[in-house]
């Protein structure tokens, strides 16, 4: 089928008036540049280029399409719009009113056809870099040499502004050095950043570093639909074993003279001109406008999508046929489909009595449920041998030459790592996660938000939680990660205090479906809590939190703690006597997800009398602890020594724990 530049380029122009009247619509509150700029790829790709099927929106070998520059969304609304997707003309008129299906920036879940989230500028290329290296992943285990069903690209849509940002630098890099051939980058590059042209901060010779980082790279002018079709093409049919760059020359509001290809245009300032602009491109007056002859060329691509659809649905039920195990996997993943607790619990042997790092307790039991379940991932920013979480029988490392191997070594590239793994959890088949020192996770924080944001089942992996780490210093100290990741909505932060405490912690990451897990693991050895059942412990974790030490007597205190920390209130409360009652909270949010019979069960209301101890800020607890009680933390930086000499110069010790509980009378 040739490229019908007619229709198209009546297409483009009316999806730059869509683009106009939704920001006039929103109180001139939104961003025109971008989605009147490329309007002409985009005619392309979702006109011609593309596989996609709007009936379908979720089809398997469909190409992905990551609009990174997020801001510009009206470029990806305009286009699902004129494509046939479930986002109808009002739901454009309601661009970036509440609850619509057209937030300001493209949200995950919210909208179909909507890839991933991508609010900071970068994220989107990350995000792509990790369904493409899903996609490498999951051609190597299903495809056969009778039938190949899976064969999509990943196709991402950047600024300027995306390719500044570290995380793109950092994922670009890593893209390269993997090889991901299914990639296909698309640089918008009009020359301009949000408040001045893109000299005044950029001057790097962008096809010499991207060759540099292993991509094949073209120019071409982003407004000749001819010209840019031809690179696409190059691009996808490719057999250079390199991820692609197209960079597109184009003209930042296009369409509206008086601020075209200026800083001026990135943002709502066009509105102002919107009646000589809709004049311009050759639009009547009236808002919201798409004509007949458009709306008849999508509707008859939308036919040919389906019927492209309709071929691969019978390729892949004879695929199905030839490999009943395989499509019973990939069917799976894509539901995500877990084994039950128990069953989950099942597969990690007991971890004994041996006091050991939850580290190595974390990766152990990571480790076994691998064996169980192939479609987990496991990666480390460079950090294997430290955060001991590579899958030791898991086809070995990713590579070029490796495509099974499900340990990925994203290199020293923290923020990279994060919106990788969340591009597998878009993605959805496989399950990822990726590790790092605990204080390196603000590397990675815009990341783990958005994972968060999106609800993304991921697992971020964290060792080396406290000052316990010792000698390192207060680097790599993170007194303060601990507190400030607990306020992040949505995000599960389990602080196993033993082996068997690790086991829950993993196990619930897999467990939860509905957001991310994040791990806080600790370097040094910790001491079994063998006076609790194993499966108390592993099962108090999914609780969020659970008594590790009944009071004998008549209730006078509690005292509550976490990870590396729990063994001093177990300490306590021994010296305190039998009044005293030990609470395990490794997961404040998965605590509060419980029914108030079970919270009151575990913190009774009527005993004021707490006191709680942790190696860090300890602001998070006054939720538990009320104005009432008493908190044993650490408000400074910590200090180079071994780790048991930093707790104790710090003050978090048993001593300290007894005598905060005695002020209170328990």
């Amino acid at each position: 089928m040739s490229l019908n530049t007619e229709i198209l380029q009546k297409a483009s122009n009316e999806a730059r008036g869509l683009a106009i009247d939704a920001v006039i619509a929103a109180g001139k509150a939104g961003h025109l540049g971008l989605p009147l700029g490329a309007a002409e790829m985009g005619a392309t790709l979702f006109g011609h280029a593309l596989r996609f099927n709007p009936a379908n929106p979720r089809w398997l070998n469909r190409d992905r399409f990551v609009l990174s520059a997020g801001h510009g969304s009206m470029f990806l609304y305009a286009w699902l719009h004129l494509s046939g997707y479930d986002l109808s003309l009002e739901d454009l008129k309601q661009f970036r009113h509440l609850h619509s299906k057209t937030p300001g920036h493209p949200e995950f879940g919210e909208t179909d056809g909507v890839e991933s989230t991508t609010g900071p500028l970068g994220q989107g290329i990350g995000n792509a870099v990790g369904m493409a290296v899903s996609g490498k992943m999951a051609e190597a285990r299903f495809n056969t040499a009778e039938q190949v069903i899976l064969d999509y690209k990943v196709v991402c849509l950047a600024g300027d502004g995306c390719l500044q940002e570290g995380v793109a630098q950092e994922a670009c890099s890593f893209a390269g050095h993997n090889g991901l051939d299914n990639l296909i980058l698309i640089y918008d590059s009009n020359d301009v950043t949000l408040d001045a042209q893109s000299e005044a901060s950029q001057s790097e010779n962008v096809p010499q570093k991207f060759e540099a980082y292993g991509f094949e790279v073209s120019t071409i002018d982003g407004h000749d639909m001819v010209a840019f079709l031809a690179a696409y093409e190059r691009a996808k049919s490719s057999t250079s074993g390199k991820p692609q760059l197209i960079i597109a020359k184009t003209e930042i509001g296009r369409g509206i003279p008086e601020v075209a290809g200026t800083w001026k245009a990135h943002g709502e300032g066009g509105a102002a001109y919107e009646e000589s602009a809709r004049a311009g491109l050759g639009l009547p007056k009236e808002s919201f406008y798409v004509s007949d002859e458009v709306r008849a060329y999508f509707a008859e691509m939308a036919e040919k999508r389906a019927a492209e659809n309709a071929e691969w649905d019978d390729l892949y039920a004879a695929w199905k046929k030839a490999n009943p195990e395989g499509s019973q996997l990939l069917e799976d993943g894509y539901a995500r489909k877990v084994p039950s607790t128990d069953e989950l619990f099942a597969s990690i042997p007991e971890m004994g009595d041996k006091a050991v790092a939850t580290r190595v307790s974390g990766g152990k039991a990571l480790d076994a449920l691998a064996q169980k379940l192939p479609l987990i991932i496991s990666g480390s920013a460079d950090l294997h041998g430290s955060t001991k979480n590579y899958l030791g029988d898991a086809d070995g490392d990713f590579s070029k030459e490796n495509r099974l191997g499900r340990n990925i070594r994203f290199g020293i590239r923290e923020h990279a790592m994060g919106a990788i793994v969340n591009g597998f959890a878009y993605e959805g088949l496989f399950f990822a996660s990726g590790a790092t020192f605990f204080t390196f996770s603000d590397y990675m924080r815009p990341s783990v938000r958005l994972s968060a944001l999106a609800k993304l089942p991921t697992l971020w992996y964290w060792t080396h939680d406290s000052v316990g780490v010792g000698v390192d210093g207060p680097t790599h100290q993170p007194v303060e990660t601990m507190s400030s990741l607990r306020s992040v909505p949505g995000l599960d932060m389990i602080k196993p205090a033993d082996a068997e405490e690790s086991v829950g912690a993993i196990v619930a990451a897999f467990e939860r479906q509905d957001g991310p897990t994040g791990l806080s693991l600790s370097r040094q050895n910790l001491p079994s809590l063998t006076d609790i059942p194993v499966k108390t412990r592993r099962e108090g974790v999914l609780k969020g939190g659970y008594i590790v030490c009944q009071e004998t007597g008549d209730l006078s205190g509690i005292i509550l703690s976490c990870g590396s920390e729990l063994s001093l209130a177990l300490e306590a409360a021994k010296e305190l006597g039998d009044g005293v009652r030990v609470v395990s909270m490794p997961c404040f949010d998965r605590f509060e997800r419980q029914n108030s019979e079970y919270q009151e069960s575990v913190l009774p209301a009527g005993c004021r009398k707490r006191v709680a101890v942790e190696a860090g800020v300890p602001d998070s607890w006054y939720r538990y602890v009320g104005l009432d009680g008493k908190v044993i933390g650490i408000d400074r930086f910590g200090l180079s020594a071994p780790g048991d000499v930093v707790l104790k110069e710090l003050g978090v010790t048993v001593e300290a724990v007894v005598a905060a509980a005695r002020e209170l009378g328990i």
